[in-house]
């Protein structure tokens, strides 16, 4: 079932990857904006489900958040995580760093133990103020499904003049103040093998890893119903076989099957 996240607060839900986490959704409650269109991901197709609606202004999503944190506070549960996610590309937002600035101010306030996390496909990052506000907060979490072009072209379907040269260029520039997340997965779309856990297409995403030198690396598979048939999961095997290389470079990874 495709899944359209209310905007602009949604949650807690508990993430495999992140503990309970209070998701921020700054893409319309009723449809998906992206720069990326996933074949896997779990909001659908973009030209299925093209919103009606605005995205939430900033104000709007400071003062939805902060009313939830004072709930939160008085009812529980505690977040561990503020996690921007939802339909689309958190930082397509034009008050992106704005917002940043006024979740980490409430966050402060209300539970000051909690990380701030944005989960996003990296196509903004050479903005300077998305570039700043990613370098202010606890876990910056930027996508990179592979290196090879013509893979990205058909996983990943990103929006014209994508470059993933140009985007490993600005992950290097972080100096390490980011976490890298591959989804791996195996099957067919439109007739072509999409297996990226073989060596034609690890060895070069792990040359990249190794040239970013991020803290961390999430590796993960398939979890949710994905818009098109005919993909499957990875196996524990083998996203434990692309873990220990990871962690051969001295580089933490967590993997999620």
């Amino acid at each position: 079932m495709t899944i359209i996240y209310p905007s602009p607060i949604f949650g807690p839900v508990h993430s495999r990857r992140l503990g309970v986490s209070l998701g921020i959704n700054l893409m319309p409650g009723d449809g998906k904006v992206c720069s990326f269109d996933c074949i896997y991901c779990e909001c659908g197709f973009n030209k299925d489900f093209k919103p009606h609606t605005e995205r939430p202004s900033r104000e709007e999503v400071r003062q939805a958040l902060e009313a939830k944190l004072k709930d939160m506070q008085a009812n529980g549960p505690a977040p561990d995580v503020l996690t921007f996610a939802g339909n689309g590309e958190p930082t397509l937002h034009p008050d992106f760093p704005g917002i940043i600035d006024d979740t980490l101010a409430l966050r402060d306030r209300y539970f000051p133990d909690a990380k701030v996390s944005v989960l996003s496909n990296s196509t903004m990052i050479h903005k300077p103020a998305v570039f700043e506000a990613l370098n202010k907060i606890d876990n910056n979490i930027l996508k990179l499904d592979t290196v090879d072009k013509a893979y990205i072209q058909a996983l990943d379907q990103p929006a014209k003049g994508y470059d993933v040269q140009k985007i490993i260029r600005y992950m290097k520039e972080f100096k390490g103040n980011c976490i890298i997340q591959t989804m791996f997965l195996k099957g067919n779309y439109k007739g072509k093998d999409m297996n990226n856990t073989t060596p034609q297409y690890v060895k070069p995403w792990m040359d990249a890893v190794r040239e970013i030198a991020p803290r961390q690396v999430m590796i993960y598979t398939i979890d949710r119903e994905t818009p098109t048939q005919g993909l499957l999961k990875a196996t524990h095997e083998e996203l434990d076989t692309i873990a220990a290389l990871v962690e051969r470079e001295g580089i933490p990874c967590s993997v999620s099957y």
